[in-house]
C-alpha cells in the first residue's frame, strides 16, 4: 500500500514538473522554427535570434529591465534593511503600526498601485520615461525586503549591539560588523526577491512608463497582438540569463561551502556571481543597444518619435531609417484608436501617428493635426490611386496611406461549403450548421458592420431603428451560434483549423491562407469595410521635418515591402502591391492580400461620436448575452 502511495505521489511530481516546464520547453524549440507559426514547426533555424539582436527596441528593452531590476534591487534592499533595523529599535505601537503600511502595498490589487503611481507622477508633471519606471519599481521593492529582513531582526538578541558598543565598537561598526553579518539571510532573501519581482513586473511598468521606455514585460506584450517569433527567441534568451545567475549561485555556494568554514564569507560572497552575471548581461545589452559609430548623416543625433500600432511594421524598416538618416526612432504602440486618441488629446507628443480612417476624420476636425508639406513628400505619386482621396481626408492634405485592406470572412474550406457563403454572406453566421463553430471579432465597430450589411444597411447609419435591428441580429447570433468573440488570436486559432470561419481582417487572413491552403477569404457582396491606416503629423510634432522623411522612407518602395512583406497586410505602394501579389511574390495566389475596389457597396467608415457611443453601448450588451449564453 505504501508502494503504491509512494508510486501516486511520484506520478503526481511528475505531472507538476510537466505543467510548468513542457510549455517552456515548447517557446525554446519554437524559437528555432524558421517559419513565423507559433505552432508549427516548419524548419531550424537562427533567424529570430537573428532578428532580436538586430532590433534596437528588443536590445533596448533587455538593457532597461536589467539595468532597472539591479539598481532597484540595490536601492531597495540598503533601504529595506537600513528601515527593518530602524523599526526594531522603535515602539510596539510603531513597529507595528508600519508593519501594516508595509504590508499594505503588497496585499494591493497590482493595478491600484499602477494608476496610484501614474497619478502621483501626472500631478507633480514628472515626465515619464526610465526615471518614473526606476522610482516606482524601487517602490514596491521596498516593502518585499522589510518583510524578509524583520524575522531575522526579531531573531536577534536586543542587546546586541550594546554588548559590541560596550567591547569598543562605534554604531557604524556594530551595525556593520555585528548586526549586518547576523541577518544577511534575510538580506539575501530579500534582494533576491526584490530582482525577481522587478524583472517580472508589467502592471506598474506599463502605467508608470513613457518616452518609448520599455521593459521586456511590456515588448513581449505588444508583440503578443500579432504573430511574432521574436517572442520566443527573447523569452528564451531571458531565461538563459536567468539559469545562469542562478548556476553561478548554486555552485559557488557548493565550492565556498567545501572552502570555507565561517558562515560570514559564505554569506557575503554568494551575491558576487549573481552581480557579475547580471552586469555582464547588462553590458552585452548596453553593448548591443549604443554601440557602433559611422559617419555624420542628415539627422544625425535627432530622435522621431512614433506612435503606431503594435507589430505593425517590418523586420529592417526602423533600422534601415537610422542608418540612413543618423536619426533614432523611439516607437510606442497602441491597441485602440480610441488609446491613441486619449494620448493625443491630452497633450503627448509624437512625430508621427498612424490612426485608421475615421480617426483621422475626428483628429483633423479638432485640429490635432498639421498638413503635410507637400514639397517636402516625393511618395504620392508611387501609391495606389484606390487609397487616395478617401472621404477622411479628401486631398490627402493631412495622411499619408500606410495600409489598407477589407474585413470578411475566413473560412475552412473542408468544413464549409462555398454555396453557403454566396448564398447567405454574413447571415452564415446565424447558420445552425456551423453553430460552435464560429470566431466573432472583438470590434464593436466590425461587428455591427458585419450585422447592418448582413441586414442591408450602411455601416455608417444614424438610424436607430437599424442600429437597433442590428443589435438584435448580433443578440440572436450569440445565443444561437455558441461563438467565440476575440482578438488577435483568431490569427493562429485559424491557421490551425480550430474553427470553420471567423470575422477577420484582411491582412490577418493574408497571413492564415499562407500558412492553411485549407483556408479560404471571402468577401459578401453585400458590402464591407474598406479600411485604411494612414501616417498623419500631429500639431504639436516636434520634429515634423524627420517626419516627413520617415513618410517618405515607409512609402517607397524598400520601406514599404519590407512593412508589407513581414506584416502581412496591404501595401499602399502600387508596385510592391503588384510584386507581392504577382508571380513569385510571397503573397501569390493568396487573394485576401488585394482588397476588393469594384464593390459600390464597400464602404470607409465615417466617424460619429453620438453613433459611436451608441454602438460601444450596444456591443457591450452584446458580450454579455454572449458570456451568459456561454
Amino acid at each position: 500500500m505504501k508502494k503504491k502511495k509512494r508510486s501516486v505521489g511520484k506520478a503526481l511530481i511528475i505531472l507538476m514538473v510537466a505543467f510548468f516546464y513542457l510549455p517552456i520547453l515548447y517557446m525554446i524549440a519554437f524559437s528555432f522554427n524558421e517559419g513565423k507559426s507559433l505552432t508549427v514547426f516548419t524548419g531550424f533555424s537562427l533567424r529570430w535570434y537573428k532578428h532580436m539582436m538586430e532590433s534596437g527596441d528588443m536590445m533596448g528593452a533587455l538593457y532597461t529591465t536589467f539595468s532597472v531590476a539591479l539598481i532597484a534591487t540595490v536601492v531597495s534592499t540598503v533601504v529595506g534593511t537600513i528601515s527593518a533595523i530602524g523599526l526594531s529599535k522603535s515602539r510596539k505601537l510603531v513597529w507595528d503600526l508600519m508593519e501594516q503600511v508595509d504590508n499594505l502595498p503588497m496585499m494591493n490589487p497590482e493595478i491600484v498601485t499602477a494608476i496610484g503611481f501614474m497619478l502621483l507622477f501626472i500631478t507633480f508633471r514628472v515626465e515619464k520615461g526610465y526615471v518614473t519606471m526606476l522610482l516606482a519599481h524601487i517602490a514596491f521593492c521596498i516593502p518585499y525586503v522589510i518583510l524578509s529582513v524583520m524575522p531575522k531582526i526579531r531573531s536577534l538578541d536586543p542587546n546586541l549591539a550594546d554588548a559590541a558598543m560596550d567591547l569598543g565598537a562605534t554604531p557604524w561598526q556594530a551595525l556593520l560588523k555585528v548586526i549586518v553579518p547576523q541577518i544577511m539571510p534575510g538580506i539575501v532573501s530579500g534582494a533576491l526577491i526584490a530582482f525577481t519581482m522587478s524583472v517580472d513586473d508589467f502592471i506598474i511598468s506599463y502605467f508608470v512608463t513613457g518616452g518609448g521606455v520599455k521593459n521586456l514585460s511590456i515588448m513581449v506584450y505588444t508583440m503578443s497582438k500579432r504573430v511574432n517569433p521574436s517572442i520566443n527567441a527573447i523569452s528564451t534568451l531571458m531565461i538563459v540569463i536567468i539559469f545562469l545567475v542562478l548556476l553561478a549561485i548554486n555552485l559557488t555556494s557548493a565550492f565556498l561551502a567545501k572552502r570555507q568554514e565561517k558562515t560570514e564569507i559564505k554569506k557575503r560572497r554568494i551575491l558576487v556571481p549573481a552581480a557579475v552575471t547580471c552586469t555582464a548581461a547588462v553590458g552585452l545589452a548596453v553593448f548591443l543597444q549604443f554601440g557602433g559609430s559611422g559617419e555624420r548623416r542628415p539627422f544625425e543625433g535627432q530622435t522621431l518619435h512614433i506612435y503606431n500600432w503594435g507589430e505593425y511594421t517590418g523586420e529592417n524598416i526602423l533600422a534601415d531609417f537610422e542608418e540612413s538618416t543618423g536619426a533614432k526612432v523611439v516607437m510606442e504602440n497602441f491597441e485602440s484608436n480610441e488609446q491613441m486618441y486619449i494620448k493625443v488629446a491630452n497633450g503627448e507628443a509624437y512625430d508621427i501617428l498612424v490612426p485608421s480612417d475615421y480617426m483621422i476624420q475626428r483628429l483633423i476636425s479638432e485640429e490635432y493635426l498639421q498638413k503635410l508639406d507637400k514639397s517636402k513628400l516625393d511618395c504620392l505619386d508611387k501609391l495606389s490611386e484606390a487609397v487616395k482621396g478617401l472621404p477622411y481626408d479628401p486631398e490627402n492634405e493631412y495622411s499619408v496611406p500606410y495600409f489598407w485592406g477589407t474585413v470578411g470572412i475566413v473560412y475552412d474550406k473542408t468544413k464549409v461549403d462555398l454555396e453557403d457563403l454566396k448564398r447567405e454572406g454574413y447571415n452564415i453566421f446565424l447558420d445552425e450548421k456551423y453553430k460552435g463553430e464560429i470566431y466573432l471579432y472583438d470590434s464593436e465597430r466590425d461587428s455591427f458592420m458585419m450585422a447592418l450589411k448582413a441586414l442591408g444597411y450602411s455601416m455608417n447609419t444614424e438610424d436607430p431603428e437599424e442600429l437597433s435591428a442590428a443589435y438584435d441580429w448580433l443578440v440572436q447570433c450569440v445565443q444561437t451560434m455558441k461563438p467565440e468573440i476575440v482578438t488577435d488570436e483568431i490569427i493562429d486559432n485559424m491557421a490551425q483549423g480550430r474553427k470553420a470561419l471567423g470575422l477577420i481582417y484582411s491582412g490577418d487572413a493574408t497571413y492564415v491562407m499562407g500558412e492553411n491552403e485549407n483556408m479560404g477569404y471571402y468577401l459578401p457582396e453585400t458590402g464591407t469595410n474598406l479600411w485604411s491606416d494612414a501616417m498623419v503629423i500631429p500639431a504639436n510634432a516636434k520634429n515634423p521635418e524627420l517626419a516627413h522623411a520617415f513618410i517618405n522612407f515607409a512609402s517607397d518602395y524598400d520601406g514599404a515591402y519590407d512593412n508589407s512583406s513581414y506584416v502581412g497586410y496591404t501595401s499602399a505602394n502600387q508596385e510592391v502591391m503588384g510584386d507581392l501579389s504577382g508571380e513569385g511574390g510571397d503573397y501569390e495566389g493568396i487573394e485576401a492580400y488585394l482588397p476588393r475596389t469594384d464593390n459600390d457597396q464597400d464602404e470607409v467608415f465615417v466617424y460619429n461620436e453620438k453613433t459611436r457611443k451608441e454602438i460601444s453601448s450596444l456591443w457591450s450588451r452584446v458580450k454579455i448575452t454572449a458570456s451568459n449564453a456561454n
